[in-house]
């Protein structure tokens, strides 16, 4: 069956499903490569649904392609739910073709998924570019012998309770001691004048003493951490806090490898392999400035042949594969800082940063670097937390996108978590949003989504069929910029196309009765109030994340001719942004929303900290910038659009909602 002809109408129902899977696949390769699907045999196929993004690893994939010829190359790119493989011969990709076209097979994690292939003209993918480990990252291999690793691991009692010297916890995804100081979650710090009796292990004095005299470190430290992980678990992107530690972070894998993600601020991802008995030393730069985390997930993508197995995951295609992943313990130690930090990366640094509330904008360019700061930042530090939160669709958003006719091509700008992308199987559906690690949720969903702005969409205008933008316009900071970005969604409406936007109203109490964000408030307005960690009161806290903004400036219509504002509430025009409390009315419309990071699961210190925290607050406190729009004033700025008609009008529950439509 050539799955690049039209469906034959005499086709049956599983032939006809295998048609629309062949379709569906040829058009994911066109928008992740850029790469056309051709009718005719060639030596090369693109291979739907074996890809090291949806758990099929090239120990896997291979025998089953070698069985219908001499395979020449099989190309994975990481977290793509494809693969190429070219054959030696045009009559041995033919056999593929029609061999496993359709055939189902078992995955790493041993669940059955079935291949869909399609000829192309040659095998080609975009490479992930040269990468060098960030200046003053150091791994070292085999720095301990497999003799000592057992010897560590047997030393750690899991059992003791936390009236010993030591500290133990229990946080959600692993377990920790601390020895020699411990590390206090709720301020991702260290009591400098409470150490904790009896310092660090003596197993790990001639450990230490060794690494000295070998010049792989250059003080003993005082403080251990020890993290055991099992497979699935991570930690979220962090830097150790600067006032609570000195320069050196040293940290010793041991009963299994992994695979660690250092992250530039300006968005520069290196993936790292710290392989098992090896020692990673952060010092300068990738201690101070870069990111670390580990991405929670049963598999990592590491390098196929065995002289790759330490250090950066390189770029060749052709040498990937997947590593299924195993208990991990880390000893992380530190040295104890005495006094403040005076690096060289004052925006990152605790001792150093102003910590005041931001200014209204008063500039296209102030507003970018707001949005920046308390938009894009924070959803990048909470996205693992914020993605918990997010997983019950609203019933309106749902009625619009079951309501779109079969095979509709449906943007999702803004997608978060992805929670809408899967509503409705008959949609071919695409997800974008401006955080990273919102994304690679998505992705680890098998859910179509990448890294954009909202103000810069790059896909091809009047393609889409609908739009949907949910509780992403009120995070821009002016009223030109919100309106630049409904007219980016319009842009990419074809005529008669349709767009659902959803905003934050000002208005939470109406036609009489209040929002659910308001009922679960049983404190007295005036009281700060930590957010619910019960899911379905986050759900209503905010609905979903921002797609955020570059610093190009937009030209657009102002709505001041429109919109004369019919808000009772204050202006905060040249004066500072206020603090919101949440679960309570708003008395701005331009303001900063906390969010209570629960577990530890952000970096080592929240962007900006105001207000007051309680001593029992269970981590960091974020701000996220907010525009709360009142009634008539979303209506007013999709009006300044040109071509557009404003089908309906709603609110739903603390939202003003619109329906438009491109004429």
């Amino acid at each position: 069956m050539d799955g690049n002809h039209r469906s034959n109408p005499k086709c049956n129902k599983t032939e006809k499903k295998f048609l629309r899977k062949q379709i569906k696949a040829r058009h994911t390769l066109l928008r992740h490569e850029g790469v056309e699907t051709v009718s005719c045999a060639t030596q090369s196929l693109v291979v739907a649904n074996g890809g090291l993004g949806n758990g099929v690893s090239r120990n896997q994939l291979l025998p089953v392609l070698e069985k219908c010829g001499l395979v020449d190359a099989l190309l994975m790119p990481p977290n793509k739910p494809y693969s190429f493989v070219r054959y030696k011969t045009t009559e041995e990709s033919k056999k593929a073709y029609v061999t496993l076209n359709g055939k189902e097979i078992v995955d790493d994690l041993g669940q059955k998924i079935i291949l869909y292939l399609n000829f192309v003209e040659k095998v080609q993918c975009k490479e992930l570019g040269l990468q060098a480990l960030p200046p003053g990252l150091m791994v070292v291999e085999e720095v301990i012998s497999s003799e000592d690793e057992k010897m560590l691991l047997e030393s750690i009692d899991w059992t003791e309770g936390t009236d010993n010297q030591n500290v133990q916890k229990s946080l959600k995804h692993r377990r920790v001691k601390h020895f020699g100081f411990e590390f206090h979650y709720e301020t991702n710090s260290v009591d400098k004048n409470k150490p904790l009796p009896g310092g660090l292990p003596e197993i790990c004095d001639s450990i230490l003493e060794k690494w000295l005299k070998e010049a792989y470190i250059k003080r003993k430290p005082d403080q251990l951490t020890i993290n055991q992980y099992e497979p699935g678990h991570g930690i979220p992107a962090h830097i150790d806090t600067h006032s609570a530690f000195e320069d050196e972070i040293i940290s010793l894998s041991l009963g299994a490898e992994i695979v660690m993600d250092f992250k530039h601020p300006d968005g520069v991802t290196v993936p790292v392999m710290l392989p098992r008995r090896s020692l990673l030393v952060m010092t300068g730069e990738s201690r101070y400035l870069w990111t670390h985390g580990i991405t929670p997930r049963k598999f990592d993508t590491v390098q196929a042949s065995e002289s790759h197995k330490v250090g950066i995951i390189i770029s060749d295609i052709g040498d990937l594969t997947l590593s299924k992943r195993g208990i991990r313990t880390s000893f992380t130690f530190r040295k104890v800082r005495q006094t403040s930090c005076n690096c060289i990366y004052p925006s990152v640094c605790d001792s150093q940063r102003k910590e005041t509330p931001p200014s209204f904008p008063e500039s296209d360019k102030e507003a970018s670097q707001l949005e920046q700061e308390y938009v894009h930042r924070v959803y990048e530090e909470i996205a693992g937390h914020f993605s918990s939160t997010r997983h019950t669709p609203w019933p309106r958003i749902t009625q619009f996108l079951k309501a779109l006719p079969s095979g509709s091509i449906v943007a999702d700008i803004g997608c978060g978590n992805g929670k809408y992308l899967g509503i409705n199987k008959e949609l071919h559906m695409i997800g974008c949003d401006r955080s990273q690690n919102l994304v690679d949720i998505c992705r680890e969903r098998q859910f179509q989504a990448f890294i954009c702005d909202a103000l810069a969409v790059p896909v091809r205008s009047e393609s889409c069929d609908a739009c949907i933008s949910i509780a992403v316009i009120h995070h821009f900071a002016t009223a030109e910029r919100r309106v630049a970005a409904l007219q980016e969604l319009v842009r990419l409406l074809r005529p008669g196309g349709k767009a659902l936007i959803y905003v934050w109203a000002m208005e939470q109490e109406y036609n009489k009765q209040k929002s659910k964000y308001l009922r679960g408030n049983r404190n007295s307005q005036g009281k700060k109030e930590e957010i619910s960690s019960d899911a379905s009161v986050q759900e209503l806290l905010e609905q979903m994340p921002d797609m955020g903004d570059q610093d190009s400036a937009c030209s657009v219509p102002s709505i001041s001719d429109f919109w004369e504002g019919g808000c009772n509430s204050s202006k905060v025009t040249n004066s500072k942004l206020p603090v919101h409390t949440n679960r309570t009315s708003f008395h701005s419309q331009d303001l900063l929303v906390p969010w209570h990071l629960k577990g530890n699961r952000g970096k080592d210190k929240p962007v900006e900290q105001f207000g007051t925290v309680g001593s029992h607050d269970p981590g960091p406190v974020f701000h996220r910038y907010y525009h709360v729009f009142c009634e008539g004033e979303l209506e007013a700025a999709c009006q300044t659009l040109s071509n557009v008609s404003i089908l309906q009008s709603y609110y739903d529950q603390g939202n003003w909602c619109v329906i438009l439509q491109k004429l």
